[in-house]
């Protein structure tokens, strides 16, 4: 075998192996083990004559019990010769008895979502009614306890987990339910905003199957979110569209269904839909790519340009940032906006990979925003030393403090990364390491600040 042939196969290998170890059924030691395995089907091939490249592909083909995970494996990589060699038509063989089982799982738990936001209904609490904040309060719980609830059976999460999770959607609820909060204040718009939030990143929690430590579980629930927002946005288009026809159709024959829409199809289909959406992801997610890292793809460009305008307008004109409330917001979106495109391409790049143009275009992203942050951090700053500290200042305070010092680490991370002085990984451990700063924060707005500002 020559050095050329022998580094093309062990590159290819680590590959096969890179994407084993991402598998959440195996374990380091059984992915070691099939490696093994693996090795020696090639030494045995390559001995018989074949050449490293045809070994290796017989070898994947070859692995018996691993039918399945080489088929996985041939259709992330559809562009090469795997897939013809491992796709072939035992593919529809009979699913395991847990895989015939995630699609009535699924149904049950998008059905409990439907019924879940229904069924204050029957205790006198209404949709329509203006004066009360329940709904409000709870959206976050009615749509996402059924969705950890899908993931603890999908992950088989042990029971200390299970429990750990009940406590902190219990957490979430009595807090958002028992401070005195009235409909119109701040503290009730601020934990809205932020329990959806905490929670999200609770069922994180059961996405990794209780394995919140790895690094890797949290990168794959980083990419979970970006592909269920995704598939959740477009089924949310469907729905609209459904609705406009459901609609439209009763309406010519003398039907009002306008009341049928507002108070059962677009409350009940929209919580369902989380839970539908992850299932589409987790169903997909094999088969065809993902589709977060190359919508990353053309918005980073974009996204750049846009914040170098903005950045070049400021300095022409001198104009500062407007701190009111609405505008707040739109810069947060935007900032929360460039983190998740620095998210999802870190997800979809190879960490081998040397720098090239789109790193440097990410850099400069990054640090666009950084500067934008330090601009907005200053404006509230001014605003809170004039007229003081209210829930909504201080909250978006504490945000773009957050934020920026994720953007700064980050931009010091990706420029020695472009000058050649640090690895890649250190960029993915650190995003991956700072979600719980992001939970913490959550929590601190949900549970602190509403007696902190006198519920107001």
């Amino acid at each position: 075998m020559t050095v050329d042939s022998n580094n093309d196969l062990e590159k290819q290998i680590a590959e096969w192996r890179a994407y084993m170890r991402r598998r959440r059924e195996l374990h380091q030691t059984d992915a070691e083990e099939l490696e093994d395995h693996l090795r020696g089907r090639i030494a045995d091939l390559t001995e018989a004559g074949l050449q490293a490249d045809e070994a290796f592909l017989i070898a994947v083909k070859r692995m018996g019990s691993l039918d399945e995970l080489s088929r996985e494996f041939a259709r992330e990589h559809s562009e090469r010769l795997w897939k013809q060699l491992v796709l072939t038509g035992d593919d529809g063989g009979a699913p395991s008895a847990a895989k015939r089982r995630e699609l009535p799982i699924m149904i049950a738990c998008a059905a409990g979502a439907a019924l879940a936001i229904k069924a204050p209904g029957l205790f006198g609490v209404d949709m329509n009614d203006d004066d009360s904040g329940f709904y409000l309060r709870n959206m976050g719980l009615f749509a996402l306890a059924p969705l950890a609830a899908y993931f603890a059976w999908l992950r088989r999460v042990r029971p200390a987990v299970v429990g750990v999770l009940v406590a902190l959607f219990a957490l979430g609820a009595v807090a958002v339910n028992a401070y005195p909060m009235g409909i119109d204040t701040q503290t009730i718009v601020l934990s809205t905003i932020h329990l959806p939030i905490a929670l999200w990143l609770v069922v994180g929690v059961a996405y990794t199957g209780g394995d919140w430590r790895s690094d890797r579980r949290r990168m794959d629930f980083i990419r979970f979110t970006g592909e269920w927002f995704i598939y959740f946005v477009l089924i949310a288009l469907g729905g609209g569209v459904l609705t406009a026809f459901t609609v439209g159709t009763f309406s010519a024959i003398g039907l009002n269904a306008e009341t049928f829409v507002g108070n059962w199809l677009v409350p009940c289909g929209a919580v369902a839909a989380v839970v539908v959406a992850a299932w589409l992801v987790e169903a997909k997610q094999s088969v065809v790519e993902n589709m977060a890292p190359v919508l990353t793809r053309v918005f980073t460009p974009l996204f750049t340009v846009t914040l170098l305008v903005l950045l070049g307008a400021i300095a022409w004109t001198s104009n500062g940032i407007d701190v009111q409330r609405d505008v707040l917001i739109i810069f947060d979106l935007l900032l929360v906006v460039v983190l998740g495109l620095l998210l999802y391409a870190i997800s979809a790049r190879d960490p081998a990979a040397p720098p090239g143009v789109f790193d440097k275009l990410q850099l400069a992203l990054v640090v666009s925003a950084l500067v934008i942050d330090v601009l907005v951090l200053a404006a509230i700053t001014g605003r809170i030393t004039e007229f003081g500290f209210t829930a909504n200042k201080t909250a978006a305070l504490g945000e773009n403090l957050v934020l920026l010092a994720n953007l700064a680490w980050s931009a010091w991370l990706f420029l020695g990364f472009v000058r050649g002085r640090l690895p890649f990984g250190r960029m993915e451990h650190w995003q991956t390491r700072y979600l719980p700063v992001y939970a913490a924060w959550a929590w601190i707005v949900v549970l602190v600040f509403p007696p902190l500002f006198d519920f107001a």
